[in-house]
């Protein structure tokens, strides 16, 4: 529990937390903004083009252009639309996004500390909310940012929104699970569901206590596979396939509500590689050296933000280089690979916990698994290849 909490709530603990909430909201803008203009920039880069560099300097005023512009344009509405659904579908896009990220820790001395930080004379930790199920409200609010996806192909009463959206809700539910068996993996591992605990199990040894060794890379691997396509993101934005559906859930929206999706898809991608520097790369944790004021506060927050930058720039490496899936790819990566995957690499890691817990020998209960998870795979690949077979087959008698 957040230690600004522990003494009751008083004028100044709603102060710190509206404070707070400023903050991160402030925050979230900001590093979206950012995000717009350095993935602009790195793909302009990688494609040896200029990119933005008219609004400010190096163009990082751009994002902010393109959005007053977006603002002030003719906002839309189709004839055919459900009028109160198309209009909260962004908002629905939005908030959830927002919400997430309020679970995530940016600072904190958890190296030889306990994370928190003192915001006048108050000890807090220096993240939005550390609910004891931080990585289920997460989850959660990755599960509902769908439905803003989804109503806003029904509402617009296009043929083309609605493909996108019915792509989306079974994109979603593809790589939902996959998405959880790694979450899983880390809970196994650290035993807590709080972000802020996850952080500090990891915060010992940089670098060796980290899940991502802890857990054996493979489910790291996973959930920034199955993350990406959460995020509809290339080579998994089969909702807003521009070749295929126009432009997707979101053909019929224009100025504000338009921004909307914009702001919603680059939010999810800073808090969806905020996630995975919480849960794989121990946070804010790092090495930490000199006064108090740098060891909680500045080392912390550069140690976060270093990481947060590579997974950003790793989501801008797959845009400007993966081609497009196509949608038989994208369901079979889902289901048949990183599922399967994911379930097998977690039993794994479960035998080997039972071993430590029972004193087994834990060399002999691994081998054992491997040949069982061995053969399993092997009867996957097998029915795989009958019923491929079989596909072939028919499609030559009805020829």
């Amino acid at each position: 529990m957040d230690p600004l909490y522990a003494d009751g709530v008083g004028v100044a603990v709603v102060l710190i937390t509206l404070l707070k909430v400023l903050v991160a909201f402030v925050f979230t803008l900001v590093a979206t903004m950012f995000m717009v203009w350095f993935e602009r920039k790195i793909i302009a880069d990688m494609q040896h083009r200029i990119g933005p560099n008219r609004a400010g300097p190096w163009g990082i005023l751009q994002t902010l252009a393109d959005g007053t512009k977006l603002f002030f344009k003719e906002d839309l509405l189709p004839d055919k639309a459900d009028r109160r659904v198309f209009r909260l579908a962004p908002v629905l896009a939005v908030v959830p996004a927002f919400l997430a990220f309020s679970v995530i820790p940016l600072g904190g001395n958890f190296t030889d500390g306990d994370g928190t930080v003192s915001i006048f004379g108050h000890r807090t930790f220096l993240q939005l909310a550390d609910p004891p199920v931080g990585v289920l409200f997460f989850l959660a609010m990755s599960a509902i940012g769908v439905y803003g996806i989804m109503l806003a192909g029904w509402a617009s009463g296009s043929k083309y929104p609605l493909l996108g959206s019915v792509r989306a809700s079974a994109q979603i539910v593809s790589y939902e699970a996959a998405l959880g068996l790694s979450v899983v993996a880390v809970l196994l591992v650290t035993r807590t569901l709080s972000t802020n605990g996850i952080v500090a199990a990891q915060s010992a040894r940089f670098g060796v206590d980290w899940n991502l060794v802890a857990t054996g890379v493979v489910p790291a691997v996973v959930f920034l596979i199955a993350g990406t396509a959460e995020l509809n993101r290339p080579p998994f934005d089969l909702v807003e396939a521009e070749q295929e559906l126009v432009g997707g859930f979101n053909t019929e929206y224009s100025s504000i509500r338009f921004a909307l999706f914009f702001l919603a898809e680059f939010m999810n991608t800073v808090t969806m590689s905020a996630l995975i520097v919480t849960m794989f790369l121990g946070g804010p944790s790092g090495p930490v050296f000199g006064p108090e004021v740098m060891r909680s506060w500045f080392l912390p927050l550069f140690w976060f933000f270093l990481k947060l930058v590579l997974f950003l720039f790793t989501f801008v490496w797959f845009r400007g280089t993966l081609p497009r899936l196509r949608y038989d790819q994208l369901m079979d990566l889902g289901w048949k690979v990183l599922i399967p995957l994911s379930l097998g690499w977690l039993l794994l890691l479960a035998t080997i916990r039972v071993a430590q817990n029972e004193g087994w020998s834990v060399p002999i209960a691994m081998a054992i698994s491997l040949v069982v998870l061995g053969g399993a795979f092997g009867l996957l690949n097998l029915s795989l290849r009958a019923a491929r077979r079989n596909r072939e087959h028919e499609a030559e008698v009805y020829a």
